[in-house]
């Protein structure tokens, strides 16, 4: 099997490419650590199985793996390689319980302005940061206030918080005039 990888914003993060589906339906799986897996993934058990890698990430078509700062790159990425390519051809899914994401409860009379904050996320914003090797989650709305996580490659970014504060805050704002602003929200 040929795994592309492709370099991110983050330095710490790279995207793996197998060149089939990972995750369905625009679902995403993030994994902050060993210990988020709690038997969701097995693949993601394999990937922090090998030392330094500190999170995984699955998006539609590719695996980002976040390595420690004490490891380099050269000696990780094959192992992280073989391991990708390995458990692909066992053929199992690689996320066998997705999480489920908790959102704030939705204020009466905000239901239309929300609607329109996931719409703006969903087609303008998840496909830019899922290029990076993210995604980004609605978590709330509440007095004009986004709340949002940032996963994968884009949890730790440096220039995570000017995408959300320059980016996707000025976005949401120029076409839902109810933001306010934009929070990032640990997972």
């Amino acid at each position: 099997m040929f795994i592309e990888t492709e370099d991110t914003p983050n330095p710490a993060t790279l995207k793996f490419l197998p060149g089939r589906e990972i995750m369905p339906n625009g679902a995403t799986a993030d994994f902050i650590d060993a210990d988020s897996v709690a038997g969701r993934s097995r693949l993601a058990e394999v990937l922090f199985d090998l030392e330094g890698v500190s999170r995984v990430f699955f998006g539609g078509d590719f695996v980002a793996v976040t390595k420690a700062d004490a490891v380099d790159w050269d000696d990780l990425k094959p192992q992280v390689l073989s391991a990708i390519a390995d458990y692909l051809a066992t053929g199992q899914a690689p996320v066998e319980q997705e999480a489920v994401v908790i959102e704030d409860a939705i204020a009466p009379g905000d239901e239309e302005i929300v609607k329109q904050i996931k719409e703006l996320l969903d087609t303008r914003v998840r496909p830019a940061v899922a290029g990076d090797g993210g995604d980004i989650v609605f978590r709330g709305y509440r007095d004009g206030i986004v709340r949002l996580t940032m996963q994968g490659a884009c949890s730790g970014c440096p220039s995570s918080r000017a995408t959300l504060k320059h980016g996707v805050e000025n976005m949401l704002r120029h076409y839902v005039p109810e933001v306010v602003s934009v929070e990032q929200v640990e997972a």
